[in-house]
C-alpha cells in the first residue's frame, strides 16, 4: 500500500507536533503517559517555593511541584503538585512548606493522615501551612548578610571620601604633570628606540662582516687546538730531554777539556798562541798592504826594497 506524499507529510507533521509536546512535558517534570496524581494546596505565601520543587513524606521525594498560580482577587496562592508513589493518605494530611537549607531552596512535605474510610484522590484540594519560624529562619540568615553589606558600604563611603580628601586640586595638579613627564618620557624612549634600530640597521653589514671574522677564527681555533691535541706532547718531551743530556754531556767534555773546543776553552797556553798567531797574521797583512814590493820582488832597474822593520804596536 502505497501513501501520498501529502499522507506522508501529514503523518510526519503529527509526529513532530507529538514529540514537541511530550518534550515541552518532559521538560517541566510532566510524564503524557504516567499515572500520576494530582492534589492541591492553597497559601497565603509560598515563601520562595518554585516549580518542580520536590514533594516528600517523611523524607521520601515521591512527586513534584507542577504550577503555582493565584486562587483569588486576594493574592491567595494555590500550589499543584504531582505524586507518584502509590501511598494513600487521607484529605485531611497536611502540605507543609518547609526549608531543604538555606541555599537549596523550598519544598513540600505531606505530613499524612490515615484514615482509609476518608482517602484523599486525584483532584483533591489539601491544606496547607508554612513550617513555623520559616519566615523568620529566612530574615535572621539575611540579617548577618545585611550587616555585612552595610559594614562594606560604609567602609566604601569612608574610602570614597578619603580618596576625594586627598585627591585635591594639588594632587590633581601633581597627577597631571607626573603624566605629562611620563609622556615626555614615553616619547624620548621611542625616539632612543628609532635611533637605536636605525644605528644596528647601518651597522648591521660591519656585525655581520665580524660574526663571520669572528666564525672563521673559530673554526681555525678548533683546528689548531685539534692539531694539538694530536702533537705526542710525550714523545716530544723525551726527545728534549735526550737533547738536554746530549748537549750536558758535550759541555761536561768541553770541561774536561776533551776534543778541539774542550782544549781551546780549557788550555791557557793554546790560547795564547793562536791570540800570537792572529796577531801576526794581522801584521803580516798590514805590512802586505803598505810593502806590497817586499813580497812581490819585480825590480825593472835593479833597484833593492828597504828590508822589514817591525811596526811599533808589533814592537809592544
Amino acid at each position: 500500500m502505497k501513501f501520498s506524499k501529502e499522507v506522508k507529510t501529514g503523518i510526519l507533521a503529527l509526529l513532530a507536533i507529538f514529540m514537541v509536546i511530550y518534550g515541552y512535558s518532559f521538560l517541566k517534570g510532566s510524564n503524557m503517559f504516567s499515572s500520576d496524581r494530582t492534589f492541591y494546596a492553597s497559601y497565603d505565601n509560598v515563601a520562595g517555593l518554585a516549580v518542580s520543587a520536590p514533594v516528600t513524606i517523611n523524607g521520601l521525594a515521591i512527586g513534584q511541584v507542577k504550577h503555582i498560580d493565584f486562587e483569588d482577587k486576594k493574592g491567595r496562592l494555590l500550589v499543584t503538585f504531582s505524586v507518584t508513589k502509590d501511598f494513600d493518605f487521607s484529605k485531611n494530611s497536611v502540605v507543609r512548606i518547609y526549608s531543604t537549607s538555606f541555599i537549596g531552596g523550598n519544598a513540600l512535605a505531606i505530613i499524612p493522615e490515615i484514615d482509609p474510610n476518608n482517602i484523599a484522590v486525584s483532584g483533591d484540594t489539601l491544606r496547607g501551612e508554612i513550617e513555623k519560624g520559616m519566615l523568620e529562619t529566612v530574615t535572621s540568615g539575611l540579617k548577618p548578610l545585611e550587616k555585612r553589606i552595610y559594614k562594606t558600604l560604609s567602609g566604601l563611603d569612608t574610602l570614597l571620601y578619603n580618596f576625594n580628601s586627598v585627591l585635591n586640586d594639588t594632587t590633581k595638579k601633581d597627577l597631571t604633570e607626573a603624566i605629562a613627564s611620563l609622556n615626555n618620557t614615553m616619547n624620548s624612549f621611542e625616539g632612543v628606540s628609532a635611533n637605536l634600530n636605525s644605528l644596528l640597521k647601518d651597522s648591521k653589514p660591519k656585525l655581520d662582516s665580524t660574526f663571520t671574522y669572528l666564525e672563521i677564527t673559530t673554526g681555525n681555533l678548533a683546528k689548531f687546538t685539534d692539531s694539538l691535541s694530536q702533537i705526542n706532547i710525550k714523545a716530544m718531551a723525551t726527545n728534549l730531554e735526550a737533547t738536554l743530556a746530549s748537549f750536558d754531556a758535550i759541555m761536561k767534555k768541553i770541561d774536561n777539556g776533551e776534543g778541539s773546543i774542550g782544549k781551546l776553552v780549557n788550555d791557557e797556553q793554546l790560547y795564547n798562541n793562536l791570540e800570537n798567531a792572529s796577531k801576526e797574521l794581522e801584521e803580516l797583512l798590514r805590512d802586505l798592504k803598505e810593502h806590497p814590493k817586499r813580497y812581490v820582488n819585480i825590480s825593472v832597474f835593479g833597484k833593492k826594497e828597504k828590508p822589514y822593520q817591525p811596526s811599533e804596536e808589533s814592537k809592544n
